[in-house]
């Protein structure tokens, strides 16, 4: 009986459905091997020799395996049909050979289906191959390359840019884009231009609206109406003339469908019609293919089975008619740059089925099927049939032309069903339906209005538009395109606001470094290039260890040059390279470097111990102005900067804002007081309590906040109880002689850090003390769902509500629910994937595994 490997579980079960007790189908939950994160996982000096490690979670995925190829003699491994894929293929089987569970006589096959219906699958299992050597050395040049970016590159961002947390050899280029692209809008300088639009009114009564585009018998173009006074002109031009219609014409129009899904189109789409990130569209679509209802979804092809092609076109013609079927099939060839090996269009296993008939009961993927399933329809649909009409509206003596356009859709066709979504949309006049008009008719005026525009800055990019952009520069592939946009956002790189990415100031400075000392490396043909000499690789037309020699001989050179490099050198260099952004012009034209505090020193780009970067002044310690990076980050309070609120003593107490927000300060530095008592002001959720702003705070408040932490009064077993703010929220804190650690215990209130009493503290304190698990006074949690004890390693997994959504809690593991799923669908299979998932990612040691007791 084979043992047949799958990647998930979920799509082992459905697979065992179709195959039958004949088959033992077992998942490997992704892959089993990857190489340690340490020195010498990749040996250059060694061809390029890769030490592999069997992840910890793994180990008992690759044992179950092994086990059951003891009792049956034959393995078949039908993991993804991708690169990826290929490469869990290939480690597994090295990984059992290893092992010595595959035998001398154990046949061993790799077979791959593009759906996971009964008849791909039953299909494939009867053309077995081999594993695909040109693609598993595509993966390692892959694996290599991003190791050695990333595992020599990342030391050298941590020495030279404190703060910076790593660099990958796709994701840096990635956030180039984002950050080039906003310094594009802060360099740009919008210009002001007019247009002038008149209400025209039918002999019959029917008004429509005309654009001048003839002034003085010249023709305008976008610019040339440049100011309200040459705008005014122009309309007293049309108003003193009487005008006729000089021209009618029609012209036959046609649109035709956007082919059918890849990847790269599926996020793109996904984000402009539902704004869905890339990961949320990857993790949707995982789910529908292992459903068994849409084709594989990684894939840069957009080619269709000639038999899907078929079933498209008679649902077509069954559900809306054979006018909607074309003559013949349409053809679609694929425009990307180093498209991969050739893979179907994401697509419906069965056209027949609509949205509203499947039994899904995750809203999120219903969309997602539903405009797959749309996409895939209208693609084969006839195309849409329209007329646009133009009419030249004129006066006599030629000097003055005004436009009018307008279209009528004839016939429907694909957009009957579907039609594709558009970035950044700008509102077009063209698809306006014009009233009943003839040639030679007058053209009375109802208004002529006049309107000022300003050239806009290119958009920000969403993640459909970046994801586009990468694309169309050959830079990444369809399965790392969701990673990608993912991780620069993990790191904090980049910000996504409103469904745009906006570069973090920590963004712009790993962005400024490795464009001016690894320029070549986040160049975009440089890494277009690359990525075509891995597809040569994989189409055996390129040795992977000759791309990886010459890769390494020029970057490992890069990396020597930086050894010398001082930190100083670099914060001057990015000084420059980020002066537009971080010294932007004062509205006085005054230096915008020069210390507004001490007058006559200079600002300079700063880093702190702790990590991070700030805008500090030069003559520190004398004098100790700093600020955030961005003078928009601090702009709301500038002006409160020094600001005295009174005085204690013969010490101002001052409001001052510094990098990390504003605070208050008693005095001044002295040689005998360096530091002079500082205190923050309460942020978020506890400044709401309060009710404290920088524009409204009160001597009497600096006070309160300056004589923090605040004693309550002695404990009755001893020591003092305080109150103050922290990471957390407001607390009180006390510490027994026989207790190792302090006790904290949050406050439901910000101002009972100001008023608490001594019953109510202790108390508190009381009960923190007997659950000390639990942060502050809430009762404990109740799972939203209990699924039992762990099937291998025992322990209760439970469902639980968090402060971020829904989680699955396994002793320290707690796994984070995907979006689509709801605690109520949660199974322990699933449970026990996002717990692996979990501690995979986190690097949890899992506790060896309990023998159950009999």
């Amino acid at each position: 009986m084979p043992v047949v490997v799958v990647e998930s579980p979920a799509k082992a079960k459905t697979i065992n459905k179709y195959l039958g007790k004949d088959y033992t189908v077992l998942a490997s939950y992704g892959h089993v091997r990857d190489l340690p994160p340490k020195d010498g996982s990749v040996d250059t000096d060694n061809n390029f020799e890769m030490l592999w490690e069997i992840a910890t979670d793994s180990r008992k995925h690759v044992k179950a395996i092994a086990d059951a190829l003891k009792d049956d003699n034959e393995l078949i491994l039908a993991t993804d049909p991708d690169r990826e894929g290929e490469a869990i293929s290939w480690h597994l089987e090295e990984a059992l050979r290893k092992r010595r569970a595959i035998k001398k006589d154990t046949p061993v096959s790799r077979v791959v289906f593009n759906a996971i219906t009964k008849s791909a699958v039953t299909e494939a299992m009867k053309a077995p191959r081999q594993v695909d050597e040109d693609l598993v050395h595509a993966y390692l040049a892959r694996r290599a390359l991003d190791y050695l970016v990333g595992f020599n590159l990342s030391p050298v961002l941590w020495r030279k840019l404190p703060g910076a947390k790593s660099a990958g050899r796709v994701q840096s280029v990635c956030l180039r884009l984002i950050v080039e692209r906003e310094m594009e809008i802060e360099a740009f300088k919008p210009r002001e231009y007019w247009s002038v639009k008149a209400v025209l009114t039918t002999p019959r009564g029917q008004s429509f609206e005309a654009r001048l585009t003839v002034l003085g018998g010249e023709k305008l173009d976008k610019y040339s109406i440049e100011n309200a006074a040459a705008a005014e002109l122009a309309v007293q031009a049309i108003n003193s003339r009487d005008l006729t219609v000089k021209s009618v014409e029609a012209k036959p129009a046609s649109r035709n469908p956007s082919a059918p899904f890849m990847t790269s189109t599926l996020q793109q789409e996904a984000s402009r019609k539902f704004g869905f990130g890339a990961r949320h569209t990857m993790s949707c679509a995982q789910r529908l293919y292992e459903a068994g209802l849409i084709t594989y979804m990684r894939t840069d092809g957009i080619d269709m089975a000639p038999e899907a092609v078929t079933m498209a076109r008679e649902e077509i013609g069954s559900r809306y008619g054979a006018e909607y079927v074309p003559d013949k099939p349409r053809i679609y060839k694929n425009k990307a740059k180093n498209a991969q090996e050739a893979h179907e269009c994401i697509r419906p296993t069965d056209m027949s089925r609509d949205a509203a008939s499947l039994k899904v009961s995750e809203p999120d993927q219903r969309k997602l099927y539903d405009l797959i399933w749309k996409r895939t329809l209208a693609s084969q649909m006839a195309g849409a049939k329209m007329e646009r009409t133009t009419v030249d509206i004129g006066s006599d003596d030629a000097q003055i032309v005004l436009r009018a356009t307008g279209q009528v859709v004839l016939f429907d066709g694909f957009m009957k069903v579907y039609e594709e979504g558009r970035d950044d949309v700008v509102v077009d006049d063209d698809d306006k339906r014009l009233p009943q008009i003839a040639q030679g008719e007058p053209a009375a005026k109802e208004s002529v209005t006049p309107e000022q525009h300003f050239t806009q800055p290119p958009p920000r990019y969403t993640e459909a538009t970046l994801v586009k952009r990468m694309e169309e520069l050959g830079i990444g592939r369809p399965s790392t395109y969701a990673s990608i946009v993912t991780t620069i956002q993990d790191r904090g790189y980049v910000l996504k606001d409103k469904n745009r990415l906006i570069p973090e100031d920590k963004g712009r400075l790993v962005t400024a470094f490795l464009t001016n000392y690894f320029r070549k490396y986040v160049g975009y043909e440089f890494t277009a290039n690359l990525e075509g000499e891995l597809d040569d690789v994989s189409a055996g037309e390129a040795e992977y260890i000759d791309v990886l020699a010459k890769f390494w001989k020029d970057f490992s050179a890069a990396i020597a040059e930086t050894a010398d490099l001082r930190i100083s050198e670099v914060l001057e260099k990015i000084n420059d390279v980020l002066a537009p952004h971080l010294f932007p012009p004062t509205e006085d034209g005054s230096n915008p470097r020069i210390c507004p505090k001490c007058g006559n020193g200079q600002l300079n780009l700063k880093t702190a111990r702790s990590g991070g970067a700030f805008i500090g002044c030069n003559n520190y310690p004398e004098c100790r102005y700093t600020r955030a990076l961005s003078v928009s980050a601090d702009s709301a309070n500038a002006e409160l900067d020094g600001k005295v609120l009174g005085h204690d003593g013969e010490d101002e107490i001052t409001l001052r804002v510094g990098r990390f927000g504003p605070y208050v300060q008693k005095g001044e530095p002295t040689e005998d007081i360096p530091k002079p008592p500082r205190a923050s002001l309460p942020k978020g959720k506890t400044a709401e309590q309060l009710g404290w702003t920088p524009e409204t705070l009160t001597f009497d408040q600096a006070m309160m906040l300056l004589n923090l932490p605040r004693e309550v009064g002695d404990h009755p077993e001893g020591g003092m109880i305080t109150t103050n703010f922290g990471r957390f929220g407001p607390y009180v804190m006390h510490k027994l002689e026989s207790e190792a650690k302090p006790v904290y215990a949050n406050v439901k209130d910000a101002s009972d850090v100001f008023e608490i009493g001594m019953n109510r503290a202790v108390e508190l304190l009381a009960e923190k003390r007997a659950n000390p698990g639990r942060r502050g006074n809430s009762a404990p949690a109740k799972p939203l769902k209990e699924l039992g004890e762990h099937p291998d390693d025992g322990g209760p997994v439970n469902v639980m509500e968090g402060r971020y959504g829904p989680y699955v809690k396994w002793e320290k593991v707690n796994a984070t629910l995907p979006k689509d799923v709801e605690p109520a669908d949660v199974t322990m299979e699933m449970a026990v994937q996002l717990i692996a998932e979990k501690a995979a990612k986190k690097g949890t040691k899992r506790k060896t595994t309990r023998k159950k007791s009999s």
